[in-house]
């Protein structure tokens, strides 16, 4: 496994004497999701994430759009929204703007991310917010009960496509490289040590992460099970020629991994890229909006130039 980024340097909120459980991190609302759904996994390895940077969670924010993902505000001990669909990145834009200090993890569906929020996604990467966007992608929709999605194999049957799909669906990893993420990983449902590590990485990385998760879907995307992607998953750091800091090689291996094989790991990450957008922002420099004092602001030379 990739070692550059270094969890143990971020700095820990709360100091070395804050101490969290997976307990601590339970709601109290009883899960909706199917049996055998991925996302119970994924929901697992958040927890597991935010306890490995012992993060309190108070200073976690959830954001999701809408979808079975949708619910993971729910199920989390954290700060949470529940949006619109396809908007939940405009959103968590908005909250890390206000609070810089947040961290602000985004979750949603393939297609919350690569269909309806595609044009925010792009615009987001290529700001380089500093927030972390996971998408749990099963190649359905199925919250509606198992229409194609933007990331459905060409040719599969679905209940919008019954000959089969005739689109050829997004790459997210390439999709990702080319709109200039910074932190560019794929992981699997079915991984759940993966998963933690993988999103404990991408929430210590500074600018945009994102990742993409391969999810299971048992009840409207049954034939691609947890033997089906065990049978094609590999890890991309085991390849001799690795080396996630190069765009170009991300994009290489990118394109080999579709669904005849693919690839999990780090495809690209770089904190040096370039500066994210509250960096350029100098009424963030020394404070986070929210705790900045408004009571002697004069907005009197502003309100006089509408006059």
């Amino acid at each position: 496994m990739n070692e550059e980024i270094k969890i143990e340097d971020v700095n820990f909120v709360g100091g070395d004497n804050l101490k969290f459980s997976l307990l601590d991190l339970d709601s109290k609302h009883e899960s909706q999701w199917c049996p055998g759904c991925g996302n119970y996994g994924i929901v697992m390895a958040v927890k597991n994430a935010i306890l490995k940077l012992g993060i309190n969670p108070k200073d976690v924010l959830i954001v999701s759009g809408i979808g079975c993902a949708s619910k993971f505000p729910h199920y989390l001990k954290t700060y949470g929204i529940e949006t619109i669909h396809g908007r939940a990145l405009p959103v968590a834009t908005g909250a890390k703007l206000a609070n810089k200090d947040l961290h602000v993890i985004v979750v949603g569906g393939d297609g919350d991310g690569y269909g309806i929020g595609m044009g925010h996604l792009m615009h987001t990467m290529r700001r380089n917010i500093n927030i972390t966007y996971l998408i749990n992608n099963n190649e359905i929709y199925a919250l509606t009960k198992g229409q194609t999605s933007p990331t459905t194999p060409k040719g599969k049957k679905t209940a919008s496509t019954p000959n089969g799909s005739i689109e050829t669906p997004v790459n997210p990893m390439a999709l990702a490289i080319g709109g200039g993420a910074t932190f560019i990983a794929k992981s699997f449902s079915g991984d759940i040590n993966h998963m933690s590590d993988t999103i404990a990485r991408a929430i210590a990385h500074k600018g945009f992460s994102i990742i993409d998760i391969a999810q299971i879907c048992v009840s409207f995307n049954p034939s691609m099970n947890f033997k089906w992607y065990k049978d094609r998953i590999y890890n991309i750091d085991d390849l001799p020629d690795y080396n996630n800091k190069n765009k170009s090689w991300g994009m290489i291996h990118a394109l080999e991994s579709q669904d005849d094989k693919i690839g999990i790991g780090i495809y690209y990450h770089n904190d040096d890229d370039r500066e994210t957008y509250i960096d350029d922002l100098p009424e963030d420099e020394k404070l986070s909006l929210v705790r900045q004092d408004i009571n002697d602001i004069d907005i009197e030379n502003i309100l006089d130039n509408y006059e």
